[in-house]
């Protein structure tokens, strides 16, 4: 009998299936570039950062990516729209706030110049004597500057004396200032009925010595008449008694009553 030759048996390594390295090295070099652009972000911008999911997205597509899912904090976008509501409104507050403070400045730099006007005009009462006939008072209103009737007109007249022409001279130089005030002249009387026929009434007369002395007044052309207007008030805006002579004397006034530039509130 022949011997049978022996068959040599070839092993074969049986193949292994090496497709999926493909796939897993792509999501590792996209996973890579994702870091290294974070880390190279210096700030993030929210408009970028949803660019870049998609665009991730895109490249997996495989049913929704991780960055579409919603994510439990609020959004970079609603963040950022709420802190530009809370600075809005703290930026509003800071404006009212300069406002009312820049409103309270401009106050008291107006009353500083009002005080700054009635130390001059007391300097002037001071340097002429004039003590017993003219008066500085401030008040909310503004300076009042009040000239006894005596020093202007003589008794139930509203023609002012050729004599005191000169003082009313001055106290127009007093009254220049830049910008101009509003400036209101009014004339007062006492109670005491007139008894001439030139006037029917203490009003009437009152009316006629304030127009008489603003006009004076405004022969200093440096004095703008815009600025100017008169009043009279009769007996009916008393500054002391009328039941004794001296209180009358008092009553007997013109005012000139230099006005704040700003409003004050009661």
């Amino acid at each position: 009998m022949s011997k049978k030759k022996k068959k040599k048996r070839v092993h074969h390594d049986e193949h292994v299936d090496e497709s999926w390295l493909v796939p897993y090295a792509d999501i590792l070099t996209l996973l890579l570039a994702l870091f290294i652009v974070l880390y190279g972000m210096s700030s993030v911008d929210a408009k970028k950062f949803s660019a870049l999911a998609d665009a991730f997205n895109r490249e997996l597509q495989g049913g929704t990516g991780f960055f579409e899912y919603p994510s439990p904090t609020p959004s970079m976008e609603e963040k950022e729209s709420d802190i530009n509501i809370d600075d809005k409104e703290k930026q509003e507050e800071s404006k009212e706030l300069s406002e009312e403070e820049l409103k309270e400045l401009k106050k008291q730099q107006d009353q500083k110049e009002l005080e700054d006007i009635q130390k001059k005009v007391n300097a002037y009462i001071d340097e002429n004597k004039l003590g017993n006939k003219l008066d500085t008072k401030l008040t909310g209103e503004g300076l009042h500057v009040s000239i006894r009737d005596n020093v202007l007109f003589a008794s139930g007249s509203a023609d002012l004396r050729s004599k005191d022409r000169k003082i009313v001279s001055e106290i127009a130089n007093l009254l220049v200032m830049d910008p101009p005030r509003s400036i209101i002249i009014s004339g007062h009387t006492d109670n005491v009925p007139i008894s001439n026929s030139r006037y029917d009434s203490n009003w009437e007369l009152s009316v006629t010595r304030a127009l008489n002395f603003m006009k004076l007044l405004l022969e200093n052309k440096k004095l703008d008449p815009k600025s100017f207007s008169a009043k009279g008030y009769g007996e009916f805006q008393p500054i002391a008694s009328n039941k004794t002579a001296e209180g009358r004397a008092q009553n007997r006034r013109v005012d000139i009553l230099i006005q704040p530039r700003i409003a004050t509130e009661d």
